[in-house]
C-alpha cells in the first residue's frame, strides 16, 4: 500500500510542537517526519505490516519579516529579527534536508496583520473588570493570514488520486475546507484519514472520510 501524508504545517505547529515539549527547530523537524512515519505501520491478520512512503507534503508558510503595530507599546516591531522568524527559516530549513518531503509554501496577507485582544480579555475590557491601563502583553494575540495553503492541499489531493499515484492519503489538519477534495479521493478509490491531532472534528468532515486517528498519547485533550 502506498501512502502520502500531508501536513496543514500551520495546524501541526499549533498543536503537535507543544503537546510535544520541543522547541529546538532541527528536533521538531526530525519530530514531524517521526510522526508521519507511524502512520505507515498497520496491522492486517494479526500481523504488523508498513506501507510504502509516497511522500510527506508540507504545506505552510514563510515567516513574516515586516514590521507590525503594536498598540500595547505604540510602536511597529520588525518581526524579520524576532525569534520566530529565525526559528521558522531554520525548521522549514531542516525539512528540505529530510528524504520524500516536499514543501509546498504559500504566503502571508500583506495586510491582514494585526494585534488583537484575546476574547476573554475583550469581555474584562468591556464589562469593566479590567481597564485598558491593566492590559499586559499576555493579553494580545497576533493575527495573520495565510494565502494559497489550503488550494495547494486541495491541488495535490486531487492530483494524487486521479493520478492514481496512492493507495492512501493521511491528511494532519482539522479544517473542514478539504471536504470536497476527500470526497474526490474516495470516489477514486483512495483510502483517505484523517489525524486531528487528537481534537474533535466536524461532522461534515467525518462523514467524508475513511479512519480517524492519532499517532501519539501526547496529543490527547487534558481534562
Amino acid at each position: 500500500m502506498k501512502t502520502a501524508i500531508l501536513v496543514d504545517g500551520g495546524y501541526y505547529r499549533k498543536i503537535a510542537i507543544k503537546a510535544f515539549d520541543n522547541s529546538d527547530a532541527e528536533l521538531c523537524a526530525r519530530d514531524l517526519i517521526n510522526y508521519c512515519n507511524r502512520h505507515l505501520m498497520y496491522r492486517m491478520g494479526g500481523q504488523k505490516c508498513y506501507a510504502e512512503l509516497y511522500r510527506i507534503f508540507y504545506y505552510d508558510c514563510p515567516p513574516l519579516s515586516k514590521q507590525v503595530f503594536h498598540p500595547l507599546y505604540q510602536r511597529s516591531f520588525d518581526f524579520s529579527k524576532s525569534k520566530q522568524y529565525i526559528w521558522m527559516n531554520k525548521f522549514l530549513e531542516e525539512l528540505t534536508k529530510k528524504r520524500k518531503v516536499a514543501l509546498r509554501l504559500g504566503q502571508l496577507s500583506d495586510y491582514d496583520n494585526h494585534y488583537s485582544l484575546r476574547y476573554e480579555t475583550l469581555k474584562k475590557l468591556m464589562n469593566g473588570s479590567i481597564t485598558v491601563q491593566d492590559l499586559k502583553e499576555s493579553d494580545f494575540v497576533f493575527e495573520t493570514r495565510q494565502k494559497g495553503v489550503d488550494m495547494k492541499i486541495g491541488v495535490d489531493i486531487t492530483s494524487l488520486a486521479y493520478k492514481k499515484q496512492v493507495d492512501q492519503i493521511v491528511l494532519i489538519a482539522g479544517d473542514s475546507d478539504f471536504v470536497p477534495a476527500a470526497k474526490l479521493a474516495r470516489r477514486e478509490g483512495i483510502d483517505f484519514i484523517l489525524d486531528a491531532l487528537g481534537r474533535p472534528i466536524k461532522h461534515d468532515l467525518f462523514e467524508h472520510i475513511d479512519g480517524l486517528r492519532s499517532k501519539d498519547d501526547r496529543l490527547k485533550i487534558k481534562n
